[in-house]
């Protein structure tokens, strides 16, 4: 893990939003780079050691909340917490399904903020020690040491919390696992989502690795591998 604090990237356009996180995260210790757009987020990305990104979806200029996101996920694993005015479930999945930790819907607490913010960091950069290094089931291979999934030999790119979500499904192949044990396994127990977000992320594994991986909804219970 990084030490201290770190860096973290905000990216939004609401002057009084933006002064907000930028206070409660410095309280903690965090140096804060504020972007208003969206290409001045990934300037700051490219060129800083950034730990993690809060990022407004509704951005002006070139590109939204969505395509910076898309555009980070082509390039890294860096962890995202979406901050979104719109309490729609379409851009909560959408946001989920782009590769995002986490999101908090305006208005909100920022101490709730801060708790996600250290609850994402805690979980993307849990150390994997300890645990078998390698789970074969089928063709799927789930490589705990180097944090990555192959399939028939080839890797396959997955997002962190679509890799903790099949690594633990891997661990416990054969068992099945309701949506609160997945929920409590891959995201922690101080995530504040609900277990739709199994689903969203269950069904982009299924996209991703297609036929070649034994994964089975076991209805009104949760998901069984292998």
């Amino acid at each position: 893990m990084t030490d201290g604090p770190g860096t973290i990237v905000v990216v939004e356009d609401d002057s009084n939003i933006a002064d907000l996180v930028d206070l409660y995260l410095r309280r903690e210790g965090f140096r804060v780079l504020i972007a208003n757009e969206g290409d001045k987020g990934l300037e700051m990305i490219a060129r800083e050691p950034v730990r993690l990104l809060i990022l407004d979806v509704g951005l002006p200029g070139r590109l939204d909340g969505f395509d910076v996101c898309r555009e980070v996920r082509s390039q890294s694993q860096l962890p995202v917490l979406f901050l979104t005015a719109r309490d729609d479930e379409v851009d909560r999945v959408l946001g989920l399904e782009l590769g995002a930790d986490d999101y908090l819907t305006k208005p909100f607490s920022p101490r709730e903020m801060v708790a996600r913010v250290k609850a994402i960091l805690r979980r993307s950069e849990a150390p994997a020690a300890s645990r078998v290094e390698v789970i074969r089931v089928g063709e799927i291979e789930v490589d705990l040491g180097r944090h990555e999934v192959r399939s028939g030999g080839d890797v396959v790119a997955l997002t962190t919390r679509e890799f903790e979500l099949l690594s633990l499904l891997a661990e416990n192949k054969g068992l099945v696992l309701s949506r609160q044990q997945l929920l409590d396994g891959a995201w922690g127990q101080d995530w504040f989502g609900d277990d739709r977000t199994v689903d969203v992320h269950v069904a982009q594994l299924r996209r991703k690795l297609g036929s070649s991986l034994p994964l089975a909804t076991v209805w009104g219970v949760g998901y069984r591998l292998g």
